[in-house]
């Protein structure tokens, strides 16, 4: 009766899970072509977003993404990341010169305060920054003269190749300052922020990539010192992209170059307990499948963008199954709003929208 039950148990369990996972697919965007992969997106509610890429251009949505409108084509920057903190102040990090060819721009950060219809050059103290590759916003609530007020922390990781750079605002972008990271990893690819104090960021150790293990880097005080809590112990390897569906629970995904083609096991990693500690695990056997973006709905339905194709998983990353989300999908956005209702972007090679089954 008990082996019967368990048995019952487990079919209630599978149909529920893949109820679930029907419920969510990715619809292809109509966007301009792009040669390669594009690296970020980034929507302040559900119509309302932007994306970036390496050709020097900003594209803005009011519509979810049903059109878009290109806002600048700045030749000779290659956009990196892109953040908001409402519908008319935003930012956009670039990676800097000496890495992609025909890359002329040397300033790594621009500002908007008219919802991207203009962008100015933002100015830093401290060591100069040669590229960004992520940035995070964290809004802050305080008592202000008997109301609640908000105030606004933009963090800033860089770059891919080396250096590796901080940057950081506390005042809402009118200031910013820099740290250099060469102390902790060689670079820096993604960030993610608790709160205006503790957060989590992507990176890897060793400059020559052969001997590249990839790493997660803790804060607990807003930057200023950090802290390794994981790292691999494989060679041509870095940590990309990381997402948190909840405190305790976060992916991170792992990048492999090694040119061996019999080494095909593909990776990634996830915390079960805030950070403290990381667990290896396998995403699929697939050498040409390097990964990219993370993004989850909850801690166990999410997504992996690789090189040739999406995954997904519906039981914490027990099991992963193909998705069409694209080729070189980078960037996943998801939101879960307080009524209980999910949108998401995410892009690469082209743009993609989270689309709820009828």
């Amino acid at each position: 009766m008990i082996h019967k039950f368990k048995l019952l148990l487990l079919l209630f369990i599978s149909i529920v899970t893949n109820t679930y996972a029907q419920q969510y697919s990715w619809e292809k965007l109509n966007t301009d072509p792009y040669r390669g992969k594009q690296d970020d997106i980034y929507f302040v509610d559900e119509n309302r977003g932007w994306y970036i890429n390496g050709y020097g251009k900003i594209y803005h949505t009011t519509n979810g993404g049903e059109t878009s409108t290109m806002q600048l084509e700045k030749k000779g920057t290659f956009f990196r990341c892109v953040s908001f903190i409402d519908s008319l102040r935003g930012f956009v990090g670039t990676v800097g010169t000496d890495y992609f060819p025909n890359v002329t721009d040397s300033i790594p950060l621009y500002k908007t305060i008219d919802g991207g219809k203009n962008w100015t050059p933002v100015s830093y103290s401290d060591k100069y920054v040669k590229g960004l590759c992520a940035m995070d916003i964290v809004k802050e609530e305080f008592v202000n003269h008997g109301e609640i007020g908000y105030k606004y922390h933009i963090y800033g990781v860089g770059r891919v190749g080396s250096p590796a750079n901080f940057i950081v605002s506390h005042d809402g972008g009118n200031t910013f300052t820099s740290m250099d990271m060469s102390s902790y990893c060689s670079a820096l690819y993604d960030i993610k922020m608790f709160n205006k104090e503790e957060g989590f960021a992507c990176a890897s150790i060793g400059t020559d990539l052969d001997k590249s293990h990839a790493c997660i880097l803790h804060t607990t005080n807003a930057g200023r010192d950090w802290k390794k809590v994981y790292e691999s112990q494989r060679p041509f390897e870095i940590s990309w992209k990381v997402f948190f569906p909840s405190k305790k629970v976060g992916y991170a995904t792992i990048q492999s170059y090694n040119p061996d083609s019999t080494v095909i096991t593909q990776h990634f990693i996830k915390t079960k307990n805030g950070g403290k500690s990381w667990k290896e695990n396998e995403l699929c056997k697939d050498f040409k499948a390097r990964s990219f973006g993370v993004g989850f709905i909850d801690e166990n339905h999410g997504f992996i963008g690789t090189m040739n194709s999406g995954y997904q998983t519906t039981d914490g990353g027990n099991t992963w199954q193909k998705t069409d989300m694209g080729k070189a999908c980078n960037k996943i956005r998801i939101v879960k709003l307080p009524n209980g209702k999910v949108y998401g972007y995410a892009i690469g090679v082209n743009v993609y929208r989270l689309k709820e089954k009828p």
